[in-house]
C-alpha cells in the first residue's frame, strides 16, 4: 500500500450495518425450503430455529406477531417452506432469515392444486345445492368407505351401536392416504352403489396433515361422490379441516363420529317420539269422540227429533202457500195474455176486412178495364174479325186473292167464305 493511499477503516458495527443494508436491499424477501431443527421457544414468544438442507443451513427467527398464520406446530425434522427477509443480527454478526410466513413442505403446491380443482368443479355445478340429495330419516343399511384399521371406523361403529343397535353396516375397506388412495376410495363408492340396498353412505377418515387428507381433495373421489345415487356424508379429519369431498357431498360432517350421529337418530329417542305421537293421537281421538257425542245429544234433543210430524206439517203448509201464490200469480198473467190475444185478434180481423174491401174494389176496377180492352166486346157492337186459313188477321183487302178461304168471327160464331173476286194485282176503276 502506497504512502499516499488513503486507508478506509470501518467499525465493526458500521460494517455489520452495511452488510445488513446490502443484504436487505439486494436479496430482500425470499422463499426458502428445508428442514427445521434446533427449535427454541423462549418466554418472549418468538421462535428461533435453523433451516437446513444437505449442503447448508441458515438461522431463522419468527417473531410472535407473525405466528398467527401458522397452521402447524414447528418441530425438529419438519420440512417447511418459509417466506421472509434475509437480514443480519448485529449483536452476533450472524446473517439470518426473518420469517413472515411458514407452511409445511409441499403445502403451498397442494393448496394451489386444491384451489384449481375447486374452481373447476364449481364451474361444472358439482357444489350446487340443487343437486344434493336428502338423507333418509331412518336408514336400514349404511355404507362406510374408510380404512378398516383407523380410528374413524371404530368411532362410527361405536356411535351407531350406541344410538341404534342392530342396524346393518357395510364397510368398504380402502387406503385413505398415500399413492392410489383416491382411486381406491372412488372405486369403493361405485361398488357400494352397484351393491344396492344401501340407504346412505359415510366417506371419510380421521384427522391428519394436509398431505394425509389429500386423497379426499382429488378429482376421482369428487367425481365418484357426484355420480353416486346413494346420499353421501363426507366426514374427513377434524372440524377445522375442509376438503373437496365436503363440497361435493350431500352433507358434510365435522368428524366421522358426527357423521354417525347425523345418519342415525337414537333408538330410544325414536321410540320416545313414537310414544308421544301415540299419546297425542289417543287424546285427539278422545276429544273427537266427546265432541261427536255432544253434537249427537244436541241433535237428539232438538225440535226436529222431538216433533218431526209437526215440522213436516209446517213445511207442507209453506209449500201450499207458495203453490197458491204461484197459482194466483199465474192466473193473472194468463188473463192478461188472453186479453192481449183478443185485442190482437180484433185488430187483425178489422185489418183483414179493410184489406179485403180494398182488394175487391181493385179487382172490379181491373175487370172493367180488362173488359173494355177485350176484342170480343167490340164484336158485340157489330164489328167482325176476318182471318185467313193460317189464322192471321186480314187487315189489307189488297192482299186477298180469288179463291182464298177465309174465316170471319162475329159476336156469335164464325162464318167461313171463299173469295170470288178480290185483288189480283191490278188497280180497278
Amino acid at each position: 500500500m502506497g504512502a499516499s493511499e488513503e486507508r478506509k477503516i470501518f467499525g465493526v458495527g458500521e460494517l455489520t450495518r452495511l452488510i445488513k443494508r446490502t443484504l436487505e436491499r439486494d436479496v430482500g424477501m425470499v422463499w426458502i425450503e428445508g428442514e427445521i431443527s434446533n427449535v427454541r421457544r423462549p418466554s418472549s414468544g418468538h421462535i428461533y430455529f435453523t433451516i437446513k438442507d444437505e449442503s447448508a443451513q441458515i438461522s431463522a427467527v419468527m417473531f410472535r406477531g407473525d405466528q398467527y398464520s401458522l397452521k402447524f406446530t414447528p418441530a425438529d425434522g419438519v420440512q417447511v417452506e418459509a417466506h421472509g427477509q434475509v437480514s443480519v443480527y448485529e449483536r452476533s454478526g450472524q446473517y439470518q432469515l426473518v420469517v413472515r410466513h411458514m407452511e409445511e413442505g409441499g403445502e403451498g403446491a397442494l393448496k394451489a392444486a386444491f384451489e384449481k380443482l375447486k374452481q373447476k368443479l364449481f364451474k361444472e355445478g358439482l357444489f350446487d345445492d340443487a343437486r344434493k340429495k336428502a338423507l333418509p330419516a331412518l336408514p336400514r343399511r349404511i355404507g362406510v368407505v374408510t380404512s378398516p384399521t383407523g380410528a374413524a371406523i371404530r368411532d362410527i361403529l361405536k356411535v351407531i351401536s350406541r344410538r341404534f343397535p342392530n342396524l346393518q353396516v357395510v364397510v368398504a375397506p380402502v387406503k385413505v392416504q398415500g399413492e392410489g388412495a383416491a382411486e381406491e376410495v372412488a372405486a369403493a363408492i361405485d361398488a357400494l352403489n352397484r351393491l344396492g340396498g344401501i340407504d346412505v353412505m359415510i366417506v371419510g377418515r380421521g384427522g391428519g396433515s394436509l398431505e394425509d387428507l389429500w386423497a379426499f381433495n382429488e378429482e376421482p373421489v369428487a367425481r365418484a361422490i357426484a355420480r353416486s345415487d346413494v346420499p353421501v356424508i363426507s366426514a374427513v379429519g377434524h372440524e377445522i379441516d375442509f376438503t373437496i369431498s365436503d363440497l361435493v357431498a350431500d352433507v358434510r360432517a365435522p368428524t366421522p363420529s358426527a357423521a354417525a350421529e347425523i345418519v342415525v337418530d337414537r333408538k330410544d329417542a325414536i321410540e320416545q317420539g313414537l310414544q308421544q305421537i301415540s299419546r297425542r293421537l289417543a287424546m285427539c281421538l278422545r276429544e273427537s269422540l266427546l265432541d261427536a257425542r255432544g253434537r249427537l245429544r244436541a241433535a237428539a234433543g232438538s225440535y226436529v227429533f222431538r216433533e218431526p210430524q209437526r215440522l213436516v206439517a209446517q213445511y207442507r203448509q209453506r209449500i201450499d202457500g207458495h203453490r197458491m201464490r204461484m197459482a194466483h200469480h199465474c192466473e193473472g198473467r194468463v188473463r192478461e195474455a188472453q186479453q192481449r190475444i183478443d185485442d190482437a185478434t180484433l185488430r187483425a180481423g178489422h185489418a183483414i176486412r179493410t184489406a179485403q174491401r180494398s182488394a175487391s174494389q181493385d179487382v172490379k176496377r181491373l175487370a172493367l178495364q180488362l173488359k173494355a180492352m177485350n176484342p170480343l166486346e167490340v164484336l158485340q157492337r157489330g164489328y167482325s174479325v176476318t182471318q185467313d186459313a193460317r189464322g192471321e188477321i186480314i187487315r189489307d183487302g189488297r192482299k186477298v186473292k180469288r179463291g182464298q178461304r177465309m174465316v170471319t168471327r162475329v159476336a156469335r160464331g164464325t162464318i167461313e167464305s171463299e173469295v170470288l173476286e178480290g185483288y189480283d194485282g191490278e188497280e180497278k176503276d
